[in-house]
């Protein structure tokens, strides 16, 4: 997780700052950016392709991702 790239972590910062970097606030702020292309005109298939998953199979690792997001973007 730590090789996030820099386009999925100003996603992430985006959606947190839209709405609040909590679960499931910012799952559901991602999903709708996301839906609505409002960030640099990404889709979910661009997003998927950059390692992020909104699959109930890939939750465990969303959530990881969005907690190291947010929480370097507080240190």
């Amino acid at each position: 997780m730590d090789d996030i790239s820099p386009q999925l972590r100003d996603f992430v910062l985006f959606c947190a700052q839209r709405r609040s970097p909590e679960w499931p606030a910012i799952y559901d702020e991602m999903t709708r950016v996301a839906g609505r292309k409002l960030f640099q005109g990404l889709g979910y298939k661009d997003l998927k392709q950059l390692g992020l998953s909104f699959s109930l199979s890939g939750m465990d690792k969303t959530i990881q991702l969005v907690k190291q997001v947010t929480s370097q973007n507080h240190q």
